[in-house]
């Protein structure tokens, strides 16, 4: 295998993976093959994927963000609450939120502190506060917010055309811009980039702070999607944004990452659970059947780098 061919494996691995998970599914359940098949099993993609691309911002500069479920419920939670009763308050509230991301960064990189150990500490401050702002599940999507994700596009679901228009927009912002170059370059060679006149605390501050937009977007999109919300309603997200952004070929390292990966590595996790009703698994092994498949997927990620260092 050439170099030139193993790369491009790399980059086919999270195309092949949803595309043999949906084939799998059209095998087994051949009405999913239809308008409403699809938008009945990637009525939640959407906001998994907005989620997935905040955790890649922060991947992006070698950071990992462990709060990025407990932050959209919150955003959900405020959603359903302040933003439908009075919007102002709302979207003052969601402003603030995406200011303490923006903080936190600048804090992690000041104090030079592990990211890991401040966004798990995080992780509690929002689902506290989730908490205290809707104790129990309730609450109301706005009507706007909800007329918008349901808004039924012709041909294609709007999860769909939604993903791949969030891929399309972040890849030309964060892989073919200027701009993107010095941000990826600052969690593949943050000294070089520092000594090309670039600053690492800028840089870090708008990552987080991306983070958090998209974040917040997760959050909305989601409450729109159920029309409630529940301070626990998003705290999975963390680990899905994680795996679908390593799934989409992000590494940990920071500087290497795929944003169109990232996109179909979240709609992968969002078939996955169908897949598994499908195949009339159990819903209390369902969680251990995602866990075998995506370690599978991703061994499969991991022997193609291997292949492609290997050739370098």
């Amino acid at each position: 295998m050439t170099r030139f061919s193993s790369r491009v494996l790399r980059s086919a691995v999270p195309a092949l993976s949803f595309g043999v998970i949906l084939a799998a599914i059209f095998v087994i359940q051949p009405r999913a093959m239809s308008y409403v098949g699809m938008n009945l099993m990637l009525n939640l993609a959407l906001p998994i994927a907005f989620a997935t691309i905040a955790q890649l911002f922060v991947l992006t500069i070698g950071d990992l963000d462990l709060s990025i479920g407990g932050f959209v419920s919150l955003v959900a939670c405020i959603a359903a609450t302040w933003l439908n009763d009075t919007p102002l308050l709302g979207v003052a509230a969601l402003l603030a939120c995406i200011g303490v991301y923006a903080l936190l960064g600048a804090l992690i990189h000041w104090r030079n502190l592990p990211s890991i150990v401040v966004t798990l500490g995080m992780s509690f401050v929002w689902l506290g506060c989730a908490v205290l702002i809707l104790p129990s599940p309730g609450g109301s999507a706005p009507t706007w917010l909800t007329a918008i994700v349901k808004f039924k596009t012709p041909y294609v679901p709007l999860s769909i055309l939604g993903a791949a228009v969030l891929a399309f927009v972040v890849h030309v912002a964060l892989m073919r811009s200027a701009a993107g170059v010095v941000l990826r370059g600052a969690g593949g060679n943050a000294q070089a980039v520092a000594r090309a006149g670039w600053s690492l605390l800028r840089v870090k501050v708008t990552m987080y702070a991306l983070a958090g937009c998209f974040g917040v977007l997760s959050g909305l999109v989601l409450v729109g999607t159920t029309t409630s919300a529940d301070a626990n309603i998003a705290l999975r997200y963390t680990l899905f944004s994680i795996a679908g952004a390593i799934l989409g070929g992000a590494e940990f390292t920071g500087g290497r990452v795929s944003p169109i990966g990232a996109v179909l590595g979240a709609l992968t996790l969002a078939l996955v659970g169908s897949l598994l009703s499908f195949m009339r698994i159990s819903p209390d092994w369902q969680i251990g059947a995602q866990g075998i498949m995506l370690i599978a997927v991703l061994a499969l990620r991991t022997l193609v780098n291997r292949l492609e260092a290997r050739e370098a």
